[in-house]
């Protein structure tokens, strides 16, 4: 698969002064009850595995399978277990899950920009909570670097952790790592493989 490479984005010279959408570190906030909601949608990068709370918050996403982001999660949230259910039927499951399918839905047909007011949380320390912030800033279409990314979280010679954030992200794409590329425009890695990493960044491109 071969696309055009994405523009690059001017330098996020300044961490975000607040996410574009609510996102808080595991266990800022009340963890709610009952299992995870579990299921894929079908989208032009790939099947994407989305598990999220019943109040509609992503856990966990990313273009495998179900069982493999489920293994991804914290032991804390991996304890209250997953309950599969039909893309076409998350509606049932209340307004929050409805609204995550909804913007996976838009996302897949092409508005980039759907996926921007989904709320996400997932645990880490505080760069990567400031850099996969800064991850949802950049605006869908355009990419920036690693040391880019690294200045918009608040450290401008943490390069190799901005890199660590984008691998440790558990809920992509609604944080889109694959934004994220090597200084002078190469890919550089994604988690679910280049393919993929392509595909989204064409498919925002398109939008």
């Amino acid at each position: 698969m071969t696309t055009t490479e994405p523009a690059t984005a001017g330098p996020l010279t300044t961490a975000p002064s607040a996410p574009p959408v609510p996102q808080h570190p595991a266990g800022s906030a009340p963890a709610g009850a009952g299992p995870l909601l579990a299921t894929t949608f079908a989208t032009p990068a790939g099947e994407l595995a989305v598990l999220l709370t019943p109040e509609g918050v992503v856990r966990a996403a990313g273009f495998a399978p179900v069982a493999a982001m489920a293994a991804r999660l914290p032991a804390a949230t991996a304890v209250r277990g997953h309950r599969v259910v039909a893309a076409q039927d998350l509606s049932r499951e209340g307004d929050g899950p409805a609204r995550v399918a909804d913007a996976v839905a838009r996302y897949a047909a092409g508005e980039p920009t759907a996926l921007d007011a989904v709320p996400v949380e997932q645990a880490g320390g505080p760069f990567q909570q400031r850099a996969w912030q800064a991850m949802r800033a950049i605006p869908p279409g355009r990419t920036v670097t690693y040391a880019e990314l690294a200045l918009a979280a608040g450290s401008p010679t943490a390069v190799r952790a901005a890199g660590s954030a984008c691998a440790r992200n558990l809920v992509a794409p609604f944080v889109p790592c694959h934004r994220v590329l090597r200084t002078g425009g190469t890919l550089g890695g994604y988690y679910y493989g280049l393919e993929v990493k392509r595909a989204l960044l064409a498919l925002e491109a398109r939008g």
